[in-house]
């Protein structure tokens, strides 16, 4: 991103692609944007199957997360909203996912989490920016 770029969440800049930069179009696209969080895993503050981290400005996922218990699980790298439709579902859906595998949680499901993300990251499928 450029460093003009506003401080809100993606989603709310009318055309996210104009804050890209060449070189930050291709790591958003490769997620190698995602390479840093894995410092936070290995001290604990992440975990590799979860709800995505929320921005510090994402007032509404944050609230709807809050109320559906959500907030509780330890973020994750990735997650079952990620691996369903990343940057192409609307907040609401995407917290009625991270309610669903709060409840579904299991080994098998962060297996299939985990490698849904792999053939996902590797086609660059669901970045909309």
């Amino acid at each position: 991103m450029r460093i003009d770029t506003p401080a809100v969440a993606t989603h709310l800049l009318e055309r996210p692609e104009q804050w890209l930069t060449p070189v930050g179009a291709f790591i958003r696209k490769s997620s190698m944007d995602e390479l840093p969080q894995l410092w936070c895993i290995l001290t604990g503050e992440m975990s590799i199957v979860g709800p995505r981290p929320a921005l510090f400005n994402q007032h509404d996922l944050i609230a709807l997360r809050t109320e559906q218990g959500v907030h509780t699980l330890v973020p994750g790298l990735t997650g079952w909203a990620q691996i369903n439709g990343r940057d192409e579902i609307a907040i609401p859906e995407k917290v009625r996912l991270d309610a669903e595998y709060a409840q579904r949680r299991s080994i098998r499901l962060d297996l299939l989490i985990i490698w849904r993300t792999l053939l996902q990251a590797l086609g660059a499928r669901g970045v909309s920016h």
